[in-house]
């Protein structure tokens, strides 16, 4: 039966009922949430973000792993990155039959729809999902500059400098991408007598900083600069050197900096604009009031502070997320304070729908966390390009601390310093060992960089291979 904001379902177990709603998922690439007005950023362009925000909640969010297929692999599989061993966005050995939770809700007979980018361990299609639109291409090789001893330097990575400006035909993809998502919206979602799921995955605003003249020119002002550059001391960290020389930053020229740096906030807008479409779409064919809407990214970027560019660091720029999401589960309005990540995102998918979720996935749903959890931890790692071992992440309330293997460790507390200019690993042993603690309750570093770094040399062994036959 359906009602004005739910579907009501009996739970044959015990005799209740479960409300049951619809979820339309956006999900960017390589959003740092610092460049939206609805996280204060006061130059800020994203009017469709804040009346999402009007209606729903904010939230502190962290991605599992500052990189596109480790993270969205793991946000696919309820799994962390190390346990299925996605460390890059090399696909070479990765295991391409990991259950997603697409194919989980639709074997429970939720209509669970993906369309756009996925960028994960197996091509779109094969995934699960009910239906699939405008799938991205799937790579059976992936990048492959991914060495960590001797460091890759990536192959003529200050190009990327130059890769800013407007240009109409560079957003088409993600357009045709959103098209496709509203004619789903509006001509198979009203049919449906189920409770349905939309996932859609768009590349903006990932590097170049290429976006439409529209767009572009809402920042007339032309690109900022970085406060924070490279001569401070988290800069000099050396996993921040690693990642500076793998991508040769410290070529970048001033105008190309603040190039890149417009050119970003107006793929921003682009952003926002896709949403505020869908969200129309969904107001068009009468499903919003039983839709919840939830925007989120799969990671962040650096935009040239400490002198780094685009993710791979476990610095806030690179690993904090956007996440807003309203609609008939969620609170209106609010500012949820409590630290979460893109599985508890996936998780609240299920808790919407009604669907069983797998017990030994990572998650709590959004809609079960109070508003200030303060003893919650999130947890992020990374195993990828541009660094020469592992490194993983422990938040809790104030404080953040980062376990790099063979490097110096990192403690930071965000509420006195949230640039994180100030490491105080060394002044504040109880908290550095009381946080390394956490970590081990999920993984031992040592061990999960050992892995990593076999199976990384394996992949790589087996690309060299397969080049020297052809």
């Amino acid at each position: 039966m359906k009602f004005p904001n739910r579907w009501i379902t009996p739970d044959i177990s015990d005799d209740k009922v479960i409300a049951m709603s619809n979820v339309l998922l956006l999900i960017s690439d390589e959003h740092n949430p610092f460049y939206s007005s609805v996280y204060g950023h006061p130059a800020m362009l994203t009017p469709n973000m804040e009346a999402l925000a009007s209606q729903g909640t904010i939230y502190t969010a962290y991605c599992p792993s500052p990189l596109c297929m480790p993270c969205r692999s793991a946000f696919l599989s309820g799994r962390r990155v190390h346990q299925i061993q996605t460390y890059s966005n090399c696909t070479v050995n990765v295991d391409r039959m990991i259950p997603s939770y697409g194919k989980v809700l639709s074997e429970q007979g939720i209509h669970a729809v993906t369309a756009g980018k996925s960028h994960v361990y197996c091509a779109t299609e094969d995934l699960g999902f009910t239906e699939t639109l405008a799938a991205g291409e799937f790579n059976a090789i992936g990048d492959t500059e991914n060495r960590r001893n001797p460091l890759k330097i990536r192959d003529n990575a200050a190009n990327r400098a130059n890769g800013f400006g407007p240009d109409d035909r560079t957003a088409s993809g993600d357009r045709a991408t959103v098209d496709a998502a509203i004619d789903w919206i509006k001509n198979k979602a009203p049919a449906l007598d189920r409770a349905w799921v939309l996932a859609v995955n768009i590349n903006n605003p990932h590097f170049p900083h290429v976006t439409p003249q529209k767009f572009w020119d809402l920042y007339p002002g032309g690109g900022d600069l970085p406060t924070h550059t490279g001569d401070c001391e988290s800069a000099n960290h050396p996993r921040a050197l690693d990642l500076r020389k793998h991508f040769e930053t410290d070529l970048f020229h001033e105008d190309q900096v603040r190039g890149l740096r417009r050119g970003y906030r107006g793929c921003v807008s682009f952003v926002d604009h896709q949403l505020g479409r869908m969200i129309m779409a969904l107001k068009q064919s009468g499903c919003f009031d039983e839709t919840n809407v939830i925007y989120t990214s799969d990671h962040g970027e650096m935009l040239g502070k400490f002198g780094m560019w685009w993710k791979c660091s476990l610095y806030e720029d690179s690993v904090r997320i956007p996440c807003i999401a309203a609609g008939p589960d969620h609170g209106s309005g609010r500012r949820n304070l409590t630290l979460i990540d893109l599985h508890d995102v996936q998780a609240s998918i299920f808790a919407s729908t009604g669907a069983e979720r797998p017990s030994d996935w990572i998650g709590t749903p959004l809609q079960n966390l109070g508003e200030a959890e303060a003893f919650r931890i999130v947890f992020s790692e990374y195993h990828g390009h541009g660094a020469r071992a592992s490194s993983f992440m422990i938040r809790q309330g104030d404080w953040k601390y980062i376990h790099h293997i063979d490097a110096p460790h990192q403690l930071f507390n965000l509420k006195e310093d949230p640039d994180e200019l100030s490491n105080v690993f060394d002044s504040d042993s109880s908290r550095a060992e009381s946080m390394e603690g956490y970590l081990r309750q999920i993984c031992d570093p040592a061990a999960e960089n050992k892995r990593a770094e076999n199976f990384i040399n394996k992949q790589l062994e087996q690309v060299e291979r397969h080049g020297s036959e052809r």
